[in-house]
């Protein structure tokens, strides 16, 4: 199971059935669902995907969900995707969402660090890997501004809500993490 990663201001946790309201208001929100290739259609999906968080292990091959909540009141504002690859458990893709009232405060950037630092320190992953839309520039700055540099932008690899999109890919080594100052 998951422990709990305090920062600063957040708590980085494993999802549970009282978040569902919470998760289903941002991950519904357009803003949040412009770059998101997964879509809840209701409630009811989000309350399942949590319980199948709940029976999961963030080491095992797959997505993993964490939420992050605010250290002071508890209360759900995104969350971080964790994918361990299924063709090497050494190498670990990242992602996040945060909801639109508690976006441009830093937040995904603490919370992403965390993540980094547990999936080299802890875990021990050779490899953590994101991928981005061009478009989403804010994702974009988001990458550089936690250390992953620019590995390369595949042009029209991705089907993507109707139409071909560009997939820009940011990596960062263990060596690379632990050398950072």
């Amino acid at each position: 199971m998951f422990q709990d990663i305090l920062t600063g201001r957040l708590s980085l946790r494993c999802l549970r059935p009282s978040d569902a309201e919470e998760m289903f208001a941002y991950r519904s929100n357009p803003q949040v669902l412009e770059y998101q290739s997964w879509e809840p259609k209701s409630l009811e999906e989000i309350r399942s995907f949590i319980s199948s968080m709940l029976m999961r292990d963030l080491d095992a091959p797959g997505w993993y969900q964490i939420g992050i909540a605010l250290r002071d009141d508890g209360g759900l504002i995104g969350d971080c995707g964790v994918h361990v690859l299924e063709a090497d458990s050494r190498i670990a893709e990242i992602g996040s969402s945060i909801a639109p009232a508690s976006q441009s405060m830093g937040y995904a950037t603490e919370s992403l660090n965390a993540i980094l630092d547990l999936l080299v320190v802890r875990l021990g992953k050779h490899r953590v890997f994101a991928s981005v839309d061009p478009r989403n520039l804010a994702s974009m700055a988001l990458m550089k501004r936690i250390g992953l540099r620019e590995e390369g932008r595949f042009v029209q690899s991705l089907w993507f809500k109707d139409g071909w999109a560009d997939d820009v890919v940011f990596a960062m080594l263990a060596s690379e993490w632990r050398s950072k100052p």
